[in-house]
């Protein structure tokens, strides 16, 4: 294939996403990917698939094209029947991860990138005030509009439970350490911590929005650790409560541009007792970005969707931020891919920083 030929085909291949993206989600959401995954050996048809899931059979054989051309599902010609394919190699948690996945992008990602353009220019999420009549960011939005949080928070739930412990494994808890768990948002972060230190007397505060006080605080009674972990509502920008010992920032430094991202660093370097911790878990960019499926998602997503700013970094911008604000950098750690699911393209690290007395 000729070069003019190899780029035009990529072209069109990035035309053809949003199309694939939700012909492949409306089968999920209509029932048609259950009807055909509980069917008998022998397969079901489009008629049968119509009537189980009340839609159109024309529309669903008009669907079911892609899934078959995918290899997702089979289609035998002679009996008209569909029957599972590659969707039977995937375990029902594997299938709950990529639906969660994708109903996030559709709610909180493609109207709003509707206005990318419009969003880098302002420097704010637009598709959140043209469809919303809300002017801020995504984070906040969702605190008023439960439909655009809940499917967000499924995902960042499900990658907290997967991340998380690869994160706190890294982590040198020390006997009766005060941590503090910079946008915790509900708390689970601060209840696995509480799992990995154990026995030695860690008391954990989260700290985040006000709003998400009653939430966190339900999940710590939940789990019979009311006594172990607390909640501090507030705005990382202005102050953050001191002395403690150790302090994470995990899912949230990525979200800002260089000049905010500076200004937490310095706001947990004050939270700090002398000598204290930082802890900071975040995605990166490789050096050779060819590789990175990363940066697919991420600029999109966070210029256009979330923040109107940030992005990841490659490690080493992390790590001189880190040093600005007034930490020496001891540990750079890069996330070992080949031990997580493949459909978990994000590439986490972990900078470790401590105050300099």
């Amino acid at each position: 294939m000729s070069n003019q030929n190899s780029v035009l085909s990529r072209l069109v291949d990035y035309a053809m996403g949003p199309m694939r993206f939700m012909n492949l989600l409306s089968c999920f959401e209509l029932g048609i990917i259950e009807t055909v995954r509980k069917a008998p050996g022998g397969g079901v048809t489009s008629q049968e698939i119509a009537a189980e899931t009340e839609t159109p059979p024309d529309a669903v054989e008009q669907l079911l094209r892609l899934m078959v051309k995918e290899n997702f599902l089979s289609y035998d010609r002679k009996s008209t029947r569909y029957a599972i394919d590659g969707l039977g190699h995937l375990t029902d948690f594997d299938l709950d991860r990529i639906t969660y996945g994708m109903q996030m992008i559709k709610t909180v990602c493609l109207r709003q990138l509707y206005y990318l353009s419009q969003s880098v220019r302002e420097q704010r999420v637009v598709g959140l005030r043209e469809i919303y009549g809300f002017d801020g960011n995504f984070y906040e939005a969702s605190v008023k509009h439960p439909e655009l949080r809940a499917p967000w928070s499924a995902v960042m739930d499900l990658l907290t439970s997967m991340i998380d412990p690869w994160f706190l494994e890294h982590v040198d808890f020390k006997q009766d350490s005060r941590v503090l768990d910079v946008a915790g948002n509900t708390g689970l972060g601060a209840i696995l911590a509480q799992q990995q230190a154990q026995s030695m007397n860690v008391h954990v505060t989260c700290f985040d929005l006000p709003e998400k006080e009653t939430e966190a605080l339900a999940n710590f009674y939940d789990n019979d650790m009311q006594s172990v972990c607390s909640y501090v509502g507030g705005d990382v920008f202005r102050e953050l409560p001191g002395g403690y010992d150790i302090a994470f920032v995990k899912h949230f430094l990525e979200m800002f541009n260089e000049k905010d991202a500076r200004h937490i660093l310095e706001n947990i370097h004050g939270a700090l007792n002398p000598g204290g911790e930082l802890y900071i878990l975040a995605p990166i960019y490789p050096d050779d970005v060819r590789g990175s499926n990363s940066v697919d998602f991420f600029p999109s997503y966070f210029l256009g969707c979330t923040m109107g700013q940030g992005g990841p970094q490659d490690l080493a911008t992390y790590a001189t931020w880190v040093e600005d604000c007034g930490f020496k950098v001891t540990k750079r750690i890069v996330q070992d891919t080949s031990l997580m699911p493949p459909d978990v393209f994000i590439t986490y690290a972990i900078i470790c920083g401590v105050k300099d007395t």
